[in-house]
């Protein structure tokens, strides 16, 4: 196989240049860092009161971690080391408090996590001919806008139809000759499921690969949705933290993802530990941001579980490559590709004076999505023969918690008692879906 490049220079650059330029790019933004009010307060703790206090890659395990908590206690300009009048947009993403984790960016800021993102794509086989149907959430979600400018950067014609409304996707895949598509592999394969009901004829489009993100799946998926669609499907890996999609991806051979090292230095810890582990053990990874001068953050706990693979790739890019992500170090949920936190759901429905003190959350597969289910027990006051207050009840719980997560659940009320209670700590969870293999 011929592999493409969009920057062969940087993405072959021999290791020892390599780690060069991350020592001067991370000189560069541990500057960066100490002009935000965070890193001033946090770095010279550490012995670091200047970028000429970096002087091997090695110092990096001198910086102190930085956590989703931390970045939640900066909000909202904490950890900005540029003038506001010099910030050119912002992404946030919420979590288990309310307080969303910002991340600024100027106008160079995006240019870099442009090329990022181009590059990506690129070495996926794509090119000026295709069509780029962009069937992800847009807004202050990264995932959207952030592969839309890699796909424009590339030169593809960029659909932005968003995720959804599949009948719809269905008609612009066949009216404008889609190539490509990004989208969530449940709904990748749901894509399929509404081809046979609604007799979408597979000549009828021209889909030949599709990147797939932002929730954890199977290799086992990946086969089933290539063969279902006659398509090549790609692992990619981003967090808004980190500028969003383009820290890592697969190439041509789908072996792995590569993570562009001139713009991060990536680790692997002990998650409990916090030490260093070696290549090819899996871990927490720690990620620190090379390429963004607006919000730099050092050091970042992903708290995703992920190894480097040890072998060369066939392609013959330098950067390492990470293996698929096996699952997270924290409670959070991803449904459907939204992150959920057990925690929102509780704030939820506690403030509500007829819920009682147990529910429990169900996940299950219905067909290739997931499903949602909450289950809650109402107050004692409650009469439980009476249809009418209860069905207001359960659709008012339900708006509530889809106002919190964005996600519509099922919602069965029980009667007090009904649910089982643990001995030890409560078991609030009970995620029914297959593991990956």
């Amino acid at each position: 196989m011929k592999y493409q490049y969009w920057n062969p220079e940087l993405e072959t650059m021999p290791r020892p240049e390599l780690e060069a330029l991350q020592l001067e790019r991370l000189r560069t933004a541990v500057g960066w860092a100490l002009r935000t009010p965070f890193y001033r307060e946090r770095l010279p703790g550490a012995g670091i009161k200047s970028a000429d206090d970096i002087k091997t890659l090695d110092d990096i395990k001198r910086i102190p971690f930085t956590t989703k908590n931390d970045l939640r206690d900066a909000f909202p300009y904490g950890l900005l080391g540029i003038p506001k009048e010099e910030v050119v947009r912002l992404h946030a993403s919420s979590g288990t408090t309310g307080i969303p984790t910002t991340i600024y960016f100027s106008r160079e800021d995006i240019k870099r996590w442009t090329g990022y993102v181009a590059r990506c794509v690129y070495g996926t086989g794509c090119t000026r001919d295709d069509v780029f149907q962009n069937m992800i959430t847009y807004g202050l979600f990264t995932g959207g806008l952030g592969l839309h400018a890699g796909g424009e950067e590339v030169g593809m014609l960029v659909i932005p139809s968003g995720p959804g409304n599949t009948a719809r996707q269905f008609r612009l895949m066949q009216d404008f000759g889609t190539t490509v598509v990004h989208a969530t592999p449940s709904f990748l394969l749901h894509v399929e499921s509404i081809m046979r009901a609604e007799g979408v004829s597979r000549d009828s489009i021209r889909l030949k690969r599709a990147f797939a993100g932002a929730e954890p799946y199977s290799e086992d998926t990946r086969r089933r949705i290539e063969k279902l669609l006659g398509i090549d499907v790609y692992n990619s890996y981003g967090l808004s933290e980190m500028n969003g999609p383009g820290v890592a991806f697969e190439c041509q051979a789908k072996d792995g993802m590569h993570l562009w090292e001139d713009g991060y230095i990536g680790e692997i810890v002990d998650p409990q530990t916090l030490e260093p582990l070696p290549d090819g053990e899996t871990g927490e990874l720690v990620l620190s941001c090379l390429c963004r001068e607006a919000t730099p953050i050092l050091r970042y706990r992903t708290r995703d579980l992920s190894a480097f693979y040890t072998e060369p790739c066939a392609c013959g890019r330098t950067h390492r490559r990470l293996r698929r992500i096996t699952g997270r170090t924290d409670d959070m949920l991803i449904v459907n590709g939204v992150n959920v936190f057990p925690s929102q759901i509780e704030e939820a429905i506690m403030a509500m004076r007829e819920v009682g003190n147990n529910y429990l959350i169900v996940i299950e597969k219905e067909g290739v999505l997931d499903r949602l289910t909450v289950k809650v027990e109402v107050g004692p006051d409650i009469f439980m023969d009476d249809a009418r207050p209860l069905n207001a009840l359960r659709e008012r719980i339900r708006k509530t918690i889809q106002a919190s997560i964005t996600i519509n659940p099922r919602v069965e009320l029980h009667e007090p008692g009904a649910l089982p209670v643990s001995e030890g700590k409560a078991q609030r969870v009970r995620d029914g879906r297959p593991k990956d293999i």
